[in-house]
């Protein structure tokens, strides 16, 4: 089924993409996950040189970063990590009948992404140096990370991320499964996945879940102690100003970056304003 996918869908990922394969855990069965690296050196263990790793929103993929990655690292001076999440773009599909449970996000913070740096021997000394860059869903995993493991990053970057839910964001879903099923979106996203349904309803089907409304991080917050930077456009139709406003009351060292004529993906709405903000704090704190 996963090979079928995978040659059905081959052009929504370069052949630049390579495979991680996770063990079986407590939770979960075996991961096969895809991933680049950006800016890497041939031989990549005499690469010392600081890593951002990118985390992806709720219906993106590697393929869906588009260039901004290597944007982004060339201006940083770093090499970069972007992989799929389980469910997205040339990883492990979900299960048609598998739903995710509302404390997915954690899940993906506690065991899928160190699970993943195990696999890529990422040691100790070289998670010390990486830099966390999580979008929308991806954002609320990288403070997950640095909450849970505050030691094993550098620092963080999230951008329009969730640590409640917001009507604003639910509405917006909602109409998104609308546009997905009425609409070609499906067709588009189809070009990011190999399995556009286990991506989209993955997603969908635990945001619109009404448990889903209680869920929040914001008592998971306290523990970072690393550099954190928050930013969010004040035109994001998923969610407001008060989910990076809640950040900065529960981590009193996180800066805040709120940028104008700027919706929900700064890397696509102001990708200038969004390098210029990131490359001066990570500047600041190296």
């Amino acid at each position: 089924m996963q090979n079928r996918a995978i040659e059905a869908a081959a052009g929504c990922a370069s052949a630049a993409s390579s495979f991680a394969e996770l063990p079986a855990a407590a939770s979960r069965g075996p991961l096969r996950i895809e991933y680049r690296w950006v800016n890497q050196q041939a031989n990549a263990q005499q690469d010392d040189s600081p890593i951002a790793v990118f985390l992806h929103e709720g219906l993106g993929s590697i393929a869906m970063w588009r260039d901004w990655p290597q944007t982004l690292c060339e201006r940083l001076r770093m090499r970069g990590l972007v992989y799929s999440r389980p469910g997205y773009g040339l990883s492990t599909p979900r299960a048609p009948d598998e739903k995710w449970p509302v404390d997915f996000m954690t899940a993906q913070a506690r065991d899928i992404l160190p699970a993943l740096l195990d696999a890529l021997a990422i040691d100790r000394r070289q998670r010390q140096r990486i830099w966390m860059i999580g979008h929308s869903d991806g954002g609320s995993i990288a403070l997950l990370y640095a909450a849970l493991f505050p030691d094993a990053l550098a620092g963080a970057v999230v951008i329009a991320p969730h640590v409640f839910v917001e009507d604003i964001s639910v509405q917006s879903i909602a109409q998104t499964k609308q546009l997905y099923e009425t609409t070609d979106l499906r067709a588009k996203l189809a070009r990011y996945h190999a399995d556009v349904d286990s991506a989209f309803y993955g997603w969908n089907a635990v945001w619109l879940d009404p448990e889903f409304r209680q869920w929040s991080i914001v008592g998971a917050l306290a523990p970072i102690r690393r550099p954190l930077l928050a930013i969010q456009g004040h035109d994001d139709h998923y969610g407001t100003m008060a989910q990076i406003d809640t950040i900065a009351a529960h981590v009193p060292h996180a800066q805040l970056v709120k940028l104008d004529a700027c919706g929900h993906s700064p890397h696509r709405d102001a990708p200038a304003a969004l390098n210029d903000a990131i490359a001066a704090f990570v500047r600041a704190h190296q």
